[in-house]
């Protein structure tokens, strides 16, 4: 069997099936070569002191740890310069990121979340970087409202799990490849091609403590599946929780399963818990080109119309047969 690199799926993809651009295929390497980075400085840890809080707050109100801070700056250094991008937004600044008038500017934007689960670096646990990419609206400056668009009009999605092995799982829309990191020779080489998440699971994902604050056709799906064998499922399910969204998702991408972050009364206020633009908007993305559905609990998470750049949403993705069961309870 061949090996295939990254760069050349991408090269074959933009000249054998005419999928992607030039610039395109340019900006996922940088953004690829970004992520090596972050999974070296996270590979050293306490070696590097790189662990523990940075001593700031992102524009969440959320306390960044130094790899926030770090991963963020790797990713805005490596893809500002090489002029295949109009502006870049991240999930740890308020406004999006211009780039410098000594660069040239490109077609696309860049939404990323630097370091998804952070919270579980200092206990060694994976955690990841997810990315999405837009075209700029033509004659339009790269400011908030350039970014604001549905999830539908996504050319690429992405993301990256600092796990046991560095994954790179990619979707231009044509499909869902997984790339793994070689370390010796410093390259993502592709072991998966066109997954498919099993539309039957047994497993699902759900932060259990929240359970006071669920909603009544939450309650009634996780009941269910706690009943087992004696429940009207007829069968045991497992529960999965790594908080973690992209070792969650992953997991799920791998053999099946549902993820829910539902909208609750403790998080009703701010509209859920997770980010529209940076989290569910890619995830959903790459949820549905592997066959899965993602929703909000009541539409489709890629219709959604962002009305702002760090906007919430609630998120329920996974196998299809079970996101379309749990929907259609918020809709009785």
């Amino acid at each position: 069997m061949r090996s295939v690199t990254l760069s050349r799926f991408l090269i074959e993809e933009q000249r054998d099936k005419n999928v992607i651009s030039p610039d395109l295929r340019l900006l996922i390497e940088v953004v690829s070569r970004a992520c090596k980075a972050i999974s070296i400085a996270i590979g050293k840890g306490s070696l590097a002191g790189v662990l523990g809080s940075a001593g700031s707050d992102n524009v969440q109100g959320e306390v960044q740890k130094k790899l926030d801070v770090i991963s963020n700056e790797i990713l805005l250094d490596a893809n500002e310069w090489g002029g295949h991008l109009a502006g870049m937004a991240s999930e740890e600044m308020e406004l999006p990121h211009a780039i410098p008038n000594r660069y040239p500017k490109g077609e696309y934007l860049l939404l990323f979340d630097p370091l998804d689960g952070s919270s579980n670096i200092d206990v060694n646990v994976s955690v990841g970087t997810i990315f999405s990419v837009l075209r700029c609206p033509e004659g339009m400056d790269p400011n908030e409202q350039a970014f604001l668009q549905p999830g539908t009009r996504q050319v690429c999605a992405g993301y990256a799990v600092y796990g046991p092995t560095t994954l790179l799982v990619l979707t231009l829309g044509d499909g869902v490849n997984v790339f793994t990191l070689d370390r010796e020779f410093g390259r993502f080489v592709l072991t998966q091609g066109d997954v498919k998440i099993p539309e039957e699971t047994r497993e699902f994902a759900i932060n259990a403590s929240n359970s006071r604050y669920w909603e009544e056709p939450v309650k009634r799906y996780v009941d269910e599946l706690l009943a087992g064998k004696d429940g009207p499922r007829g069968q045991d399910f497992n529960m999965r929780w790594v908080a973690s969204m992209v070792a969650d998702v992953h997991r799920i991408l791998s053999r099946g399963g549902i993820f829910m972050y539902p909208i609750d009364s403790k998080t009703r206020a701010q509209g859920g818990k997770l980010r529209l633009m940076y989290e569910a908007n890619p995830m959903a993305m790459i949820v549905e080109q592997a066959g899965g559905a993602a929703t909000d609990g009541r539409r489709r998470i890629l219709d959604i119309q962002p009305e702002k750049l760090h906007q919430r949403v609630p998120v329920i993705l996974g196998s299809k047969r079970e996101v379309e069961r749990i929907t259609s309870y918020h809709g009785q």
